[in-house]
């Protein structure tokens, strides 16, 4: 398939392998295009891409990055016969490995095509993705970790442009919503447990009981203790 015969070192494959394909698959899924080439040459610099004066040892790491980029464009419904007429197949890679820069600008337009696609995806499906969000939320609501950035990742938007498009589709923030749903939570637990309120505020996400009892009131009109002292004399 490839006809590139040069010499390589032991210490250029283990520059090589330390290309993050965690990092590359976040930023095809939730990169922001007024950011995407710092943060791709950034992952570029970590592997010390600009020495790589092999085209074997390019080949490597633009061959990795165009299968990436060749299924995630298929998860978004791209076909291939789309992509391979913007992006070239797999056999005509080694024309664009001249230099290190022309493979650079080859990977970056390939990272900023493909992020194209997602937002243009995105744009056509705003209620799947709000639902897609929703959904998400009401999965892991109880994680102290999940965070604008996490949801927003889970649905292959870029922070500001889900956070800006959840607000326009749902009429309130994302943290006012993610609220919502662990105050909705911790009511369900006070009213039909017996658990201490400290235990119910951990359950539904909240690692500070204090904290958690300012959100409650703020959002019911009342403590906690109160909320459950009523539900307890209805029941």
């Amino acid at each position: 398939m490839f006809a590139v015969k040069q010499t390589k070192t032991a210490d250029d494959f283990l520059c090589v392998n330390k290309l993050d394909a965690g990092k590359i698959d976040s930023l095809l899924r939730s990169g922001c295009p007024d950011t995407c080439r710092e943060e791709f040459e950034q992952m570029l610099d970590e592997i010390h891409f600009d020495e790589f004066k092999s085209m074997v040892l390019r080949l490597y790491v633009c061959t990795d990055i165009y299968i990436m980029a060749r299924n995630f464009a298929n998860e978004l419904g791209i076909s291939d016969g789309r992509f391979t007429s913007l992006l070239g197949d797999a056999d005509s890679i080694e024309e664009h490995l001249a230099t290190v820069e022309a493979t650079k600008k080859y990977l970056l337009i390939m990272i900023e095509q493909c992020i194209s696609w997602r937002i243009e995806r995105a744009k056509t499906n705003k209620c799947c993705v709000v639902t897609n969000a929703k959904r998400y939320i009401e999965s892991n609501y109880m994680r102290d970790d999940i965070s604008l950035e996490s949801i927003a990742h889970e649905v292959g938007l870029s922070p500001t442009y889900f956070s800006a498009l959840f607000k326009r589709e749902t009429g309130q923030c994302l943290s006012n919503y993610l609220n919502m749903v662990r105050i909705d939570k911790s009511k369900q637990l006070l009213c039909c447990t017996s658990k201490m309120i400290y235990e119910i505020a951990f359950e539904v996400g909240f690692q500070d009981y204090r904290y958690f009892g300012q959100i409650f009131k703020k959002y019911t009109g009342q403590t906690p203790r109160q909320f459950q002292k009523v539900a307890n004399v209805r029941t």
